[in-house]
C-alpha cells in the first residue's frame, strides 16, 4: 500500500493528503511492520537452507575461496531488458535452484515480494551468492524502474563490477543511461550482455552502435551472433574462434556443443570471425601497451597466432581500467549465452583486491565493512547488508559504528540468497554478509572493530594527508557513505486516532533506515506528520 501512495505521488507530481481509517490503517500498519519481508510463497528454486537436493547445491556449500577469485557483480539495465530473468538463469546453471522461475508465472528467486511478482518488475534489490567453476560470486540483481534508482546507486556502490543488460531489438534506453552514469560515477568496470537476440527486430550491430554513440563506450566485440531473431541458435566465441550451439531439444539450455570453427563448414562465419578477431586485437592493442608490445613484437605479421590467454588477459586489464566494455551476447529467456556470460564474468571482471580502496590502508588489515542496506524482518528484526573491505566477521563479534559513534553486538552473521539466509561462522574481506543484531545502524554507516581501531585508523590517515597537502579528506574517506538527493515530493499522513501515533512513528522509523531517501517530518503549522521523497534522477544531476 506505502509503495502505491509513493507511486500515484511520482506519476501526479503534486501534494496529496492521505486520510487512513480503521481497517485501512490496521492494513498499512502491518505492512509497514513486516517492511517488504514477505512471507514465502510458493516456488520451486531451492532446497531449504542447509538441506541440499540431490540436483541442487547446498547454501553451506558456496566455496570460500581467496579474495582472488571472488565476483562482486550486480546486474543493471532498463526495466524488462531481463535482469531478473538472466539472474535466474545463472542461479539455475550454477546449481542452486531447482528450476528455471519466469517473471511472468512469478516464481523468479530475487522478485520474491508480492508487488514485484503482482506487477512484474523487481522493486528492491536483492543479493544472492553462488559459485561458478572455483570462483565465488555475490550478485545483486537491481531494479530497472526509473522510481527505484536509488536502490540501484547504493548497490554499486559496494560493488566491483556490473553487468549491463540490453534488449538486443531496442538498444540504449532511457534508464540504461542513468545506471550508466552511476557505474561511472563509482568507477565500476562493466560488461555487456545484448539479450533477447531472439527477439523479433532484434539487431546486433545496432545495439553495439547504440552503445558506442549514446554511452560513448568502446565496445569490444567477444562474441558474434549465430542468426538472429527467429533464426538466433547460439553465438560464436570471437577470442577463441569457436561456436556454440544449444541443443534445440533442451528445455533448459544446459546442454550446448562448443566446437573449433572450420573452413570447410563454416566458411562465411570462419571469415566473419577472424575479421572481428583482427579487429579486436587492434582495438586492444590500442589501449594496453603492454600488449601492443607482444602483438608488434612476436605476432605483428599474423595475429591468427595471438593466444587467447594473452588476448583475455589484455581485456582483462582495458576492462579493469574502464577504457573499454567487453560484448556479449545471447537470450535468456531461450536459455542461451548464460554460460559463456558467467565465464566472462570470472574472467574480465575485476576482484576486490584489484578494486582497492585507497582509505584501506589506514586499518591495516582491521575490520572495515560498509553498511549499504538495511531490511527489518518480523522475527530477526533489523538485517543489515555490509560489504567487508578488510578484516573478518563473527557472529557475536561487538563493532563500532563510526558515523552513530556507538559500538552494537552483531548476535548472528548470514549469507544472502534472496529471502533465504544461511547462518555461516566467519566470512573474510571481499566479500557481502548479512548482519543480525545492529539496531543503530543505517545505511551508508562504516563499520569498524572498535573506536580505539577508528581513531588509529584516522591518525594514520592524518599523516598521510598531511604528507600529500591534503586538509580533511581523511574524514571522508573513513565516512563514505550513499549520496541521496534532496526530497522534493511530499505527502501527508495520519492514523485514525491519537492512540494509533506511537505505533505510526515507529513504522516509519524503521522505514527512514531502511530507505534513505525517505524522510518524514512534522509540519509546524498544521501538525501532519509529512513523508517527503526525491524525485527520479535525471541526467547530469549526479555526474
Amino acid at each position: 500500500m506505502f509503495t502505491k501512495w509513493r507511486i500515484f505521488a511520482v506519476n501526479h507530481q503534486r501534494t496529496f493528503s492521505v486520510h487512513l481509517n480503521t481497517m485501512c490503517y490496521c492494513k498499512i500498519k502491518a505492512n509497514l511492520k513486516r517492511l517488504k519481508t514477505q512471507l514465502p510463497l510458493t516456488r520451486n528454486y531451492s532446497s531449504a537452507p542447509g538441506i541440499a537436493g540431490s540436483d541442487v547445491k547446498s547454501l553451506h556449500s558456496v566455496i570460500n575461496p581467496p579474495v582472488a577469485k571472488i565476483r562482486n557483480i550486480g546486474i543493471m539495465a532498463h526495466i524488462d531488458a531481463g535482469k531478473t530473468t538472466t539472474t535466474e538463469r545463472i542461479l539455475y546453471y550454477s546449481g542452486y535452484t531447482r528450476s528455471l522461475g519466469d517473471v511472468d508465472d512469478g516464481d523468479t528467486v530475487t522478485d520474491f515480494m508480492a508487488q514485484e511478482r503482482e506487477r512484474g518488475i523487481t522493486i528492491q534489490s536483492a543479493a544472492v551468492t553462488l559459485d561458478w567453476k572455483g570462483y565465488r560470486v555475490n550478485l545483486i540483481d537491481t531494479p530497472g524502474h526509473v522510481d527505484f534508482t536509488l536502490e540501484v546507486e547504493r548497490c554499486l556502490r559496494v560493488l566491483d563490477g556490473a553487468v549491463a543488460v540490453f534488449d538486443a531489438s531496442a538498444g540504449v534506453e532511457a534508464q540504461t543511461l542513468t545506471v550508466w552514469r552511476q557505474a561511472d560515477k563509482h568507477k565500476i568496470p562493466r560488461i555487456c550482455f545484448l539479450n533477447k537476440m531472439d527477439k523479433t527486430g532484434a539487431s546486433f550491430n545496432y545495439a553495439v552502435e547504440s552503445i558506442r554513440e549514446k554511452l560513448k563506450a568502446k565496445p569490444l566485440i567477444l562474441q558474434l551472433p549465430i542468426g538472429e531473431a527467429r533464426t538466433f541458435q547460439g553465438v560464436v566465441d570471437v577470442v577463441n574462434k569457436e561456436k556454440l550451439l544449444w541443443n534445440s531439444n533442451s528445455d533448459d539450455g544446459k546442454d550446448f556443443e562448443r566446437m573449433p570453427l572450420s573452413e570447410a563448414s563454416d566458411r562465411e562465419l570462419l571469415k566473419e570471425t577472424i575479421e572481428a578477431r583482427n579487429s579486436l586485437i587492434e582495438q586492444v592493442a590500442d589501449l594496453d601497451d603492454e600488449f601492443a608490445d607482444l602483438v608488434l613484437g612476436e605476432f605483428s605479421e599474423n595475429f591468427d597466432l595471438v593466444p587467447a590467454e594473452k588476448l583475455q588477459a589484455a581485456v582483462h586489464r582495458v576492462t579493469l581500467a574502464q577504457a573499454a566494455v567487453p560484448v556479449l551476447c545471447g537470450s535468456a529467456l531461450k536459455n542461451k549465452g548464460v554460460q559463456p556470460l558467467l565465464d566472462a564474468v570470472t574472467t574480465y571482471l575485476p576482484s576486490p583486491e584489484e578494486r582497492e580502496d585507497r582509505f584501506l590502508q589506514w586499518y591495516e588489515g582491521d575490520l572495515c565493512a560498509l553498511a549499504f542496506k538495511v531490511l527489518h524482518d518480523k522475527q530477526r528484526g533489523p538485517l543489515v547488508f555490509l560489504r567487508i573491505y578488510s578484516g573478518t566477521l563473527t557472529p557475536q563479534l561487538a563493532v563500532h559504528n563510526i558515523n552513530r559513534n556507538c559500538t552494537e553486538r552483531m548476535s548472528r552473521l548470514l549469507l544472502p540468497f534472496a529471502d533465504q539466509h544461511v547462518e555461516i561462522p566467519s566470512l573474510t574481506a571481499g566479500n557481502i554478509a548479512l548482519t543480525v543484531g545492529l539496531k543503530q545502524t543505517a545505511t551508508g554507516d562504516t563499520i569498524v572493530s572498535s573506536k580505539s581501531s577508528a581513531l588509529a585508523a584516522a591518525r594514520r590517515a592524518g599523516r598521510g594527508e598531511r604528507e600529500h597537502g591534503k586538509k580533511r579528506e581523511a574524514e571522508s574517506l573513513l565516512l563514505a557513505g550513499v549520496e541521496v538527493p534532496e526530497p522534493v515530493f511530499f505527502c501527508t499522513i495520519e492514523p485514525p486516532s491519537v492512540a494509533k501515533q506511537p505505533d505510526l512513528d515507529h513504522a516509519l522509523e524503521r522505514l527512514q533506515r531502511e530507505d534513505p531517501s525517505l524522510k518524514v517530518k512534522l509540519d509546524p503549522d498544521s501538525g501532519q506528520v509529512r513523508i517527503l521523497w526525491p524525485r527520479p534522477w535525471k541526467e547530469g544531476r549526479h555526474a
